[in-house]
């Protein structure tokens, strides 16, 4: 199927977000203007996308002195949006409006950013696929008989056809990244902890959700990074600051192309090796190495997912109210659920494991500066492969094939980006990865700013 964007000669025309701030500050652009054109973009693509769940154009609200001072943006429909309803991408209980911003829209407004909407997720961000049984899909604007992508499918849907620059996604296993690579973006999964967020994401026994922001230039995501953190900064991290070039640093980087249990498909490997030998040239030094993840990891990591899922369908009425229909939980939600039920002993240790797997990666990146894998092990797969009426052992096999790598940074804590510098002999994009220590967010920013210039990244209206 033919490309979906929303790419014209209107106000927005090609501008990244940093672009749009320059025309507003001079006055080219006011802000009334930029949100119309915004809504006329979404409303053109969303037909086919389907990535957009609550609508909220008209309300009013006060530019204020923040670095994106005017910019519109979207929010992902599991955090809360003063009078907006918070959805987690399920039907099972009634559509309630927030009463307040949570604290990461409270963030996002600070910083001048005006949620115009918020964007649709698979159901509670279990599913690397939005595939919605009532709603249908979210689909990729590079083709969209694909599905663009993990829990912030809509986000990254709208970014990557033009219909605004930046959009909030987060990041539980893979949600900013995978997205980021399926529809051609840039998506940094920030350390643990960089960035406020919301109570239900801070209550986890582990951490494992970052919150962030989807873009197609890696100036956007180093400016909201730089701004988020002049917000709020966690001092017990090294800060970020505002990188904005190429870094001079040469760096030692390993290669891994395999997960315990899970390879990359042949094409898959053959892109990543080409990446490698692009940062080869470019004067880092290169090795291939086995991946540095436990064996147990896949199973921990599974597990832990599981109990989340327990958690949220028992307690679903004392969370979401007495109206809740827990038939209405998709397939995986309840596969999960049961999976999690069944294995109550076990849950314990393993999240132990995973609390722990952030020493084995310090470890590895007293020898490493950078890891780089591929985003994910197959191409993007067609709307259907991972639909949640299917059953759960179907779903859930064919997810941990797709998702071998991005789990691991969920569980030690550690920053990664997705970066498209590669596409499938079908064009579409597909996502390389490169993670770090904890806190080292702006290596991985300088290095991002290096690749975009010695190979810039493909442009979907191209």
């Amino acid at each position: 199927m033919a490309r979906v964007h929303a790419f014209t000669d209107d106000l927005l025309a090609d501008h990244d977000a940093v672009g749009l701030v320059q025309l507003l500050r001079s006055g080219a652009v006011a802000p009334h203007e930029l949100a119309a054109a915004v809504r006329a973009r979404i409303e053109a693509v969303d037909p086919t996308l389907n990535g957009l769940a609550h609508p909220a154009y008209d309300e009013v609200w006060t530019p204020n002195d923040g670095f994106f001072a005017g910019l519109p943006t979207l929010v992902k429909d599991n955090v809360d949006v003063a009078g907006l309803p918070t959805r987690h991408g399920t039907d099972a209980f009634p559509a309630r409006e927030a009463k307040a911003d949570g604290d990461w829209v409270r963030m996002l407004r600070a910083i001048g950013l005006h949620p115009v909407g918020k964007s649709r997720l698979s159901e509670f961000g279990f599913s690397a696929s939005a595939e919605h049984p009532r709603l249908g899909p979210v689909r990729n604007p590079w083709n969209p008989d694909h599905t663009a992508g993990a829990s912030s499918s809509g986000a990254a849907a709208f970014v990557a056809a033009g219909a605004l620059p930046l959009a909030h996604a987060n990041d539980g296993g893979g949600s900013i990244r995978i997205p980021a690579s399926a529809c051609g973006l840039v998506g940094l999964k920030p350390t643990r902890n960089r960035t406020l967020q919301d109570r239900m994401m801070r209550d986890m026994p582990v951490r494992i959700v970052s919150d962030g922001v989807v873009t197609r230039s890696v100036r956007d995501t180093a400016a909201f990074l730089r701004e988020a953190e002049r917000h709020w900064r966690n001092p017990k991290l090294p800060p970020v600051g505002d990188v904005t070039a190429p870094s001079a640093e040469r760096l030692r980087i390993a290669v891994v192309t395999s997960s315990v249990g899970r390879e990359a498909s042949p094409e898959v490997r053959e892109l990543t090796l080409k990446t490698a030998a692009l940062l080869e040239g470019l004067g880092h030094h290169v090795e291939e190495v086995e991946p540095p993840v436990p064996a147990t990891f896949p199973d921990d990591f599974l597990l832990y997912w599981a109990f989340l899922a327990t958690v949220i369908v028992r307690t679903s009425r004392l969370r979401f109210g007495k109206e809740v229909d827990p038939t209405r939980f998709d397939n995986l939600t309840l596969g999960l659920a049961r999976h999690g039920l069944r294995n109550t002993p076990k849950v314990p240790l393993a999240i132990a494991r995973l609390a722990r797997s952030g020493r084995t990666s310090a470890a590895f990146y007293r020898s490493y500066d950078v890891a780089l894998t591929p985003t994910v092990a197959q191409a993007t797969p067609l709307i259907g492969h991972l639909d949640p009426a299917l059953p759960y052992d179907a779903i859930i096999d064919r997810l941990m094939d797709w998702v071998a790598f991005t789990p691991l940074q969920n569980a030690t804590g550690d920053p990664a980006i997705s970066l498209p510098l590669a596409q499938t002999a079908e064009g579409l994009p597909l996502g390389m990865m490169f993670a770090a220590a904890a806190g080292q967010e702006a290596r991985l920013l300088g290095l991002a700013h290096e690749l975009e210039q010695a190979q810039p990244f493909a442009r979907i209206q191209a």
